[in-house]
């Protein structure tokens, strides 16, 4: 979503969501610039602008700017506690006290309200500081990762070069042939690449998206990449290939 994006939208709106950053785009971010701008035509519009930013914690790393000044422009802004920090469920709802009173009421409304929250909240609190402080090493991983995964030609990596600690690969096959790949490559190796694969929007390919974490943090290039290479070489054999 771009300040362009909008400016095409002719009748009254009265909510803009934007996504920071895109979970379905493999992570993306807008730039600085066009995040800023998009920030001025909501506001020149009347238009409240809303953060879906469950995932904000991933952005700074790319941004190099602390997560308030990202915020700033926003209206609302919700993050969660689970993606990326961590805890057992939950999330937070930021936006000024009038517009925090009703979401208060249509929580209760919707049957969104429980009893006790101190789990969530303690879950969340011992490990916070911990999460955010490890993500600017997760992205830098990140990036040796999509390089290292970028040459072989079986695959594709989204966006090439990430913007978080987070990527889609495309495989040249059926997700049912990855599946088999990766449990071949899982059972001879005792190495798990990944979970879940859907079909591609292009005919004969699929995806997966790749979070990286701690496991990964502590996986170098040196035993990743054999692995993949290994799932490379079983997809260019699968039938039909």
């Amino acid at each position: 979503m771009t300040a362009a994006d909008l400016a095409a939208i002719v009748q009254p709106l009265a909510c803009l969501i934007v996504e920071l950053p895109i979970r379905e785009a493999g992570g993306q971010l807008p730039s600085w610039d066009e995040l800023e701008v998009l920030k001025s035509a909501a506001q020149s519009r009347g238009v409240a602008l809303h953060m879906d930013g469950a995932r904000l914690w991933e952005s700074v790393a790319f941004y190099g700017r602390p997560h308030a000044e990202i915020a700033a422009g926003f209206d609302s802004v919700y993050v969660s506690l689970y993606k990326g920090i961590g805890a057992f469920a939950g999330a937070v709802l930021a936006g000024d006290t009038a517009f925090i009173e009703q979401a208060r009421l249509w929580r209760r409304r919707m049957g969104g309200t429980l009893y006790h929250l101190s789990s969530m909240v303690a879950s969340a609190a011992m490990r916070f500081d911990a999460r955010l402080a490890a993500m600017p090493a997760l992205y830098q991983r990140t990036l040796a990762s999509a390089a290292a995964l970028g040459q072989r030609k079986a695959l594709r990596v989204n966006p090439a070069v990430p913007q978080t600690n987070m990527l889609h690969l495309h495989f040249a096959g059926s997700a049912e042939t990855v599946m088999q790949a990766r449990d071949w490559v899982a059972e001879e190796s005792g190495c798990w690449l990944f979970d879940d694969v859907r079909a591609a929007d292009v005919p004969g390919w699929s995806l997966t998206e790749i979070y990286v974490g701690d496991r990964l943090l502590q996986t170098d290039d040196a035993t990743l990449t054999p692995s993949f290479d290994h799932l490379c070489a079983l997809l260019r054999a699968a039938p039909g290939r």
